[in-house]
């Protein structure tokens, strides 16, 4: 299963690293990464392999979640396959 990671806030050291880190600690494979910075708005999209994901996916979800909220920023972690009818015409 894949899934879309989306992270949204003001720019500054270590965002990406951090992100990577838990992906990585949690046998997340990260496919793709798209990030952009906007005068000082920090915006990322990362598609990840999570089929070897070490935790549930909720708890993966819930500790991106945390670290957002640590580094001020807003992670939301969604199920491709619910991105993609999302944003499906």
């Amino acid at each position: 299963m894949r899934a879309v990671i989306t992270v949204v806030g003001k720019d500054m050291v270590g965002i990406l690293a951090r992100v990577s880190e838990i992906c990585s600690k949690n046998n997340v494979n990260v496919l793709e990464v798209t990030q952009s910075i906007l005068q000082d708005v920090f915006a990322m999209v990362m598609l990840v392999d999570v089929t070897k994901c070490a935790v549930p996916f909720s708890s993966l979800a819930d500790e991106l979640t945390d670290v957002g909220t640590k580094m001020n920023l807003k992670i939301h972690v969604m199920n491709e396959d619910i991105f993609n009818a999302m944003h499906h015409i």
